[in-house]
């Protein structure tokens, strides 16, 4: 059985944990929108309105940067949730 100070330790470390993602996501959020806005500032400088080739880089690292988003904003796992899965299993 969990003691209080046991209990809260565990707490902060998860605290401590989540405070480390959110900062990994903004930090990949700046780098994202940094790195593609230099691109489209040179696909807008050499293309003449030709094919919009950053669509690739955006995409792509849009679809990792989405669930790198939902990995760090989804909410933790309730212990109501927890017993609802345990009643389902045969």
């Amino acid at each position: 059985m969990l003691t209080l100070e046991s209990r809260n330790e565990e707490l902060r470390r998860q605290a401590i944990e989540r405070i480390k993602k959110r900062s990994e996501f903004w930090s990949h959020l700046a780098a994202y929108v940094l790195f593609n806005g230099l691109i489209i500032t040179i696909w807008f400088a050499v293309a003449d309105g030709g094919f919009f080739w950053p669509l690739f880089p955006l995409a792509g690292w849009g679809i990792g940067l989405f669930f790198h988003g939902m990995d760090v904003f989804r909410r933790p796992v309730s212990e109501e949730q927890i017993r609802r899965e345990m009643n389902r299993l045969p």
